[in-house]
């Protein structure tokens, strides 16, 4: 706009000063505006302005959804441990494998058969923490459009498919358990970037599709312009997709997903009907960002190594925890799928003091992300505008600790800076 603006003013001079030369006039002039305009536009200041639009109990209601949500990750922990403990102590998981034992002589049966039993149980003894998260703390933040039952069908299908695809991620990983149990944390790392990947790759064509209508975002403006920035930016995709996200929630989300010729081009109507067309433009081009700078596949690898870490972590610390309670509670060894609750304990130890290396991952992953879509879609204001619409549920300003620690986005501060920077250095 402003950069417009100039041009404008520009021509507005020529036609006043006629008598001046074309060379000094057009010369002079913008090199004047120019330095006017960037001078008197600061990155800071603009920043500091869109912050200032939410304050008082707006403000105060998006820190608190954040900073609630630091805490449930701490509560999901110590409620994990604790189911695990609970299988283990009173002797459930031991019977849970000896039922699966009675059933069938294979050994990968057995574990399935005891994996589907241990998903359930844990699902079902975790239920009423759940309800609080991701239903009545949402309702509470006006945040969720789904009613009970159709959030509890919801929930439903996705215990479903966590029921296939857990079920065969944990017995595949006992089989490696078994095979080579002098290195099975390799192993089960490598594994583990392949089922990343083969989820990555899936997801956009049969998972997402289970729980919203994904359809053909019809001709008009807003499907020339991202179409446009997908063959600029050599995305393979034929067709953007619009899905129906509304019927469960206010956020506004987009993505570009998929692998080996299953790459889709997705926006939900929240974002389609609560934003400009300069917003729309600036998310899709940062997701285009993501796929274009490959971060499916360095996710799937940095994961992979961050698992890596936690299986070497259990490993280490096998022999102690078991020798304490996984011998009393009839688990025979780490091979033996009672010891699944332990196992999956540790891990989640593991994985929870890591926190801030896996949201390092993810932030650098968005960052990058932030300045290749300012740069394609050329933005910032609608960048800026869409990344504030975000502070319904994510706190703006968080300290530099906070925000290291718990945040897997930059904060809306810093990512609006970004935009403003880029303002700045673009003027002219």
């Amino acid at each position: 706009m402003l950069r417009t603006l100039s041009r404008l003013a520009l021509l507005c001079l020529l036609c006043l000063l006629g008598h001046v030369p074309a060379s000094a006039a057009v010369g002079d002039t913008a090199a004047q505006t120019v330095s006017t305009t960037v001078a008197a536009f600061n990155p800071t200041d603009a920043t500091d302005a869109f912050m200032a639009r939410l304050t008082g109990p707006a403000r105060a209601k998006s820190d608190a959804y954040a900073e609630g949500g630091y805490w449930l990750q701490f509560w999901n922990l110590l409620l994990g441990v604790a189911i695990s403990a609970l299988l283990l102590l009173t002797g459930w998981s031991a019977r849970i494998r000896d039922f699966a034992e009675r059933r069938t002589g294979r050994r990968n049966l057995q574990v399935l058969i005891y994996a589907l039993c241990f998903i359930m149980l844990t699902a079902v003894l975790s239920f009423p923490l759940m309800i609080y998260e991701e239903f009545f703390r949402e309702h509470q933040y006006g945040l969720s459009n789904l009613s009970f039952a159709d959030w509890f069908a919801e929930s439903f299908t996705a215990l479903m498919v966590n029921l296939v695809l857990m079920g065969a991620a944990i017995t595949g990983l006992y089989a490696i358990l078994r095979r080579v149990p002098g290195s099975w944390w390799a192993w089960g790392s490598l594994a583990s970037g392949g089922f990343i990947a083969f989820m990555m790759m899936i997801n956009p064509v049969f998972i997402k599709p289970l729980f919203n209508d994904y359809k053909p975002l019809p001709d008009g403006e807003i499907r020339s312009a991202i179409m446009s920035l997908a063959r600029a930016n050599g995305i393979p995709a034929d067709d953007v997709y619009v899905f129906d996200a509304s019927k469960q929630t206010k956020r506004i989300s987009a993505n570009v997903s998929g692998l080996f010729g299953t790459t889709r081009i997705a926006l939900n109507d929240n974002l389609l009907n609560r934003t400009s067309l300069p917003e729309i433009r600036a998310v899709m081009a940062h997701e285009m960002g993501h796929y274009v700078l490959n971060h499916g596949l360095k996710h799937a690898i940095a994961f992979s190594m961050l698992i890596l870490g936690g299986f070497l972590f259990v490993r280490y610390s096998w022999n102690w925890t078991a020798a304490r309670w996984g011998t009393r509670a009839g688990v025979r060894d780490i091979t033996d799928p009672a010891g699944l609750p332990l196992l999956s304990a540790l891990l989640a130890v593991f994985l929870f003091v890591a926190t801030p290396v896996s949201n390092l991952i993810i932030r650098t992953g968005e960052i990058e992300a932030d300045l290749y879509g300012l740069n394609a879609s050329r933005e910032p204001d609608g960048f800026a505008e869409a990344i504030f619409k975000l502070a319904e549920y994510r706190k703006l300003q968080p300290g530099p600790v906070e925000e290291f620690v718990y945040y897997h986005h930059p904060s809306g501060y810093s990512r609006i800076l970004t935009a403003m920077r880029w303002k700045a250095e673009n003027l002219q």
